[in-house]
């Protein structure tokens, strides 16, 4: 699916009404740099998938501005438009509190949802302020949504977790209004989730919309089960869709995707040369004569790049051909480094590399380097083209846009992906290596077959990939949800 079919779509489902994006993160931030205000686009997969869908409809985002230079660039309400060089959206920023955004952000959102959903064995953190400060963010964002669609028909298309109550805010003041929610972390089994003080609220928030997506259909299946037996409902498992106080959620899987044409662009722009220059001469060039082998995460415990570094030292130790012939480039951005299981995460990485590079180094070889820095889109994919293979090593991850990312930018039709089979992506990628990043020997093994890959096989699984990805785009993510939010007003008007 392309642009211009994804806006047919979603102006035949929005037959003349607002489209109106929220997220917590914001999809440009304005930084002040002495004197100067540059604009950073995030690399993250959410604001990579969504900005396609908001740009083509011309819509409004609304998201929170942290950006030191966020408040100096935007009218009295709070508006900007973007993208800069060629504005087709409007970003409505609001604005938090240092304490609101450590109750909602670091604390209820980081220390409680997050590790609650992912199931990584880190036990969530639940605090009655954390919650209290949630509930007034949600607020808050809430009557941002209501300003910006006035009186007029809209469709509100809500992002992940850290807006679990918005939907039955929305729904309260105007129910008129259709309210989708994409949740883009798993949902965990009942059992898991059934711990969280605050169940009832958090459901009943999330059952105010009309259609709730997840990435894959186990995740809709865990939350089908947590919902029958955690609250009062009527759970339509035939249609898949649960009715409380008589209002139907429709809930579904729609994995989410990229702008694969785009990247394939992108990746050959002089701004990807540049980037990749630059990692070259960071590395001494050092990394030229090896195979070298890329992660491109933020630094967090559901990424696995503390188990990647142990299986790639296991491989060195393992099998010594790859001695001086490969090398780990890993590209670390810091992630929530107020939250203390992530502090202890630096710190054991910046031990586990250090020991690493101690076990194996030479005079003119260092097997690990750990880029730590927020590297920008162009940085991801020079460093998609920069390396031979990409590891994705995630304990539990929704997706991992940073796969598909990889599969889009290798235009020259090689590279070889090995992937964690605890990702959304496994279910579409067999031709990725697979691998349970649990078990350290088996992720050793992977890396060293993908070291030894023949070319032509090589070739072939990415050919396989890069077919399916072209297909299953960013737009056809955006072209499925408006879909089906469709289908559910035919739906609705039979029942």
């Amino acid at each position: 699916m392309n642009p211009s079919e994804l806006v047919e779509i979603v102006s035949r489902v929005s037959a003349g009404a607002k489209l109106i994006v929220v997220s917590n993160r914001e999809p440009y931030i304005h930084e002040r740099v002495e004197e100067e205000i540059r604009v950073v686009r995030p690399a993250g997969g959410m604001v990579t998938a969504l900005e396609p869908i908001v740009r083509a409809v011309g819509g409004t985002w609304i998201a929170y501005g942290g950006g030191s230079a966020d408040r100096l660039v935007v009218d009295a309400q709070g508006r900007i438009a973007l993208p800069p060089d060629d504005p087709k959206f409007t970003l409505k920023r609001v604005w938090l509190s240092r304490t609101e955004e450590k109750g909602y952000y670091q604390g209820m959102s980081n220390t409680a949802l997050w590790p609650l959903c992912h199931i990584v064995y880190k036990r969530p953190d639940f605090s009655r302020r954390d919650w209290e400060a949630y509930k007034t963010v949600n607020r808050r964002f809430c009557d941002a949504v209501l300003e910006e669609a006035g009186t007029d028909p809209a469709i509100v298309f809500i992002q992940d977790y850290h807006f679990a109550l918005l939907s039955r805010m929305i729904k309260d003041a105007r129910p008129d209004l259709r309210v989708i929610q994409f949740w883009h972390i798993p949902w965990p089994n009942r059992e898991a989730f059934r711990i969280i003080p605050w169940e009832e609220e958090l459901l009943d928030g999330l059952l105010g919309n009309d259609l709730l997506g997840f990435h894959i259909q186990n995740h809709c299946n865990n939350f089908l089960e947590t919902v029958g037996r955690a609250i009062e409902s009527l759970v339509d498992y035939e249609h898949f869709r649960i009715f409380r106080g008589g209002h139907p959620t429709y809930v579904r899987p729609f994995p989410i995707s990229v702008d694969y044409d785009q990247i394939g662009k992108d990746v050959e722009s002089p701004e990807v040369e540049k980037r990749k220059n630059r990692f070259l001469k960071e590395l001494e060039e050092e990394v030229q004569d090896t195979t070298v082998y890329v992660g491109a995460d933020r630094i967090d415990y559901t990424k696995g790049i503390l188990e990647r570094v142990r299986a790639f030292d296991l491989m060195l130790s393992r099998y010594a051909d790859t001695r001086k012939k490969v090398t780990l480039v890993q590209l670390a951005a810091p992630s929530r480094t107020a939250v203390a299981a992530y502090r202890q995460l630096n710190e054991e990485l910046n031990e586990e590399v250090e020991q690493t590079n101690g076990r194996h180094q030479t005079e003119d070889w260092v097997p690990v380097h750990f880029l730590r820095a927020h590297h920008d889109y162009y940085a991801v994919l020079a460093a998609c083209r920069l390396g031979h293979i990409l590891l994705v090593t995630s304990l539990h991850d929704g997706m991992n846009l940073v796969a598909k990312e990889f599969i889009s930018a290798r235009t020259d039709g090689d590279g070889i992906l090995v992937l964690s089979q605890y990702t959304g992506a496994s279910r579409e990628f067999p031709d990725a290596l697979q691998v349970n990043p649990f078990d350290l020997d088996q992720m050793a093994d992977a890396m060293y077959a993908a070291f030894l890959m023949p070319e032509e096989e090589r070739r072939q699984r990415m050919e396989r990939m890069r077919t399916i990805l072209e297909k299953n785009n960013v737009y056809q993510w955006g072209g499925n949800i408006f879909t089906e939010v469709e289908r559910t007003y035919s739906l609705e008007g039979m029942s």
